[in-house]
């Protein structure tokens, strides 16, 4: 991943003949969103660009099969192993030439319908998109140029894990983006990416983040965002519902687009009442409105106990005395 964010140029959709993007879907006006803050996109890749997922296909065709899938599938639902020791099962299993594989993959994926539509709405917008996934970079990638074309590919930057393949497709070795058990942590993809961009805009304001995802795996990533958008129907959606997580449902990225353009032309407003859109996700805005690590551990006590597993683990200490009428000790740094 690179140091400091890219930010596109704004792109005349004209002079991209190789975006396959249905005229009747072309956004008329897409440059004309006219707000202040800077707005970033982090997306999940399987499931919610895709409605497949790229490993799967592989795996049920050329590797493991799909019976095995799912049993390894289950056991790393049950804690039995690990994310990052299954894949290695998983990608080890393949035995297929990489091209011949992605023949078989392009064939077998459909894209969201709004998907290229919204990436043209980015680029028009000066919005960086960042593909966040656990899957492999040159899959991704192939992926990509294919459906949207290279040089629109090319805008979006991705957060994955690499991989090693042989030439006759004999050995498929991920080659992980972490040292941790997921292989790939997504929330620190997005803290590493804000950290090395410094988003800081002109006049000062806060950039917008955008996540945008289909499963509880996102959930890391997830709590990162100011904004959540969760695809409907599938379990981050149930697990935001349940814990009561403030998100936005979609069915396309067509929904997506005009939820981004209304929450913008809200939060201009609301910014200058120093007010926030009732959609954004109060954690994340005041993780980055604290001011020391000091302020740390005190939000983190008054997180509800079901989700202290996602409130950054790596500083979180338990409070050890009862919340009401006490003080709170907060720790030096």
């Amino acid at each position: 991943m690179s140091s400091s964010a890219v930010t596109p140029a704004a792109v005349d959709v004209k002079s991209m003949p190789n975006l396959r993007v249905p005229k009747a879907t072309m956004p008329i006006d897409a440059s004309s969103i006219g707000t202040k803050r800077k707005i970033i996109c982090f997306s999940d890749f399987d499931g919610t660009i895709f409605m497949q997922d790229t490993g799967h296909i592989l795996f049920n065709n050329f590797g493991c099969g799909s019976e095995r899938r799912q049993i390894l599938d289950q056991q790393i639902h049950s804690g039995e192993r690990s994310f990052r020791d299954v894949s290695e099962e998983m990608w080890g299993s393949l035995d297929v030439p990489f091209d011949d594989g992605f023949e078989v993959m392009k064939d077998a994926l459909d894209i969201d319908l709004g998907f290229q539509t919204f990436h043209l709405f980015c680029l028009n917008n000066n919005i960086p998109f960042n593909v966040i996934s656990a899957g492999l970079k040159p899959v991704l990638r192939k992926v990509l140029d294919h459906f949207l074309g290279e040089e629109a590919s090319s805008n979006i930057e991705i957060v994955a894990n690499d991989a090693t393949i042989s030439s006759d497709g004999s050995e498929w070795k991920p080659v992980w983006l972490h040292d941790t058990e997921l292989g790939h942590d997504k929330a620190q993809s997005i803290n590493d990416y804000r950290e090395g961009a410094k988003f800081e805009s002109d006049d000062g304001t806060i950039p917008m983040i955008v996540f945008i995802g289909d499963g509880v795996s996102d959930l890391p990533a997830a709590r990162e965002a100011d904004v959540l958008f969760a695809r409907r129907g599938l379990r981050l959606e149930e697990y935001c519902i349940e814990h009561k997580l403030p998100y936005i449902p979609f069915d396309t990225f067509a929904e997506i687009q005009r939820e981004v353009i209304e929450i913008a032309k809200v939060d201009e407003e609301k910014t200058k009442g120093q007010g926030l859109p009732a959609n954004f996700n109060p954690r994340a805005n005041l993780w980055r409105r604290v001011s020391s690590k000091n302020a740390v551990p005190l939000f983190a006590a008054l997180t509800p106990r079901h989700e202290k597993m996602f409130v950054w683990p790596e500083i979180f200490t338990q409070l050890k005395t009862p919340l009401e009428g006490q003080a709170l000790a907060v720790p030096a740094a």
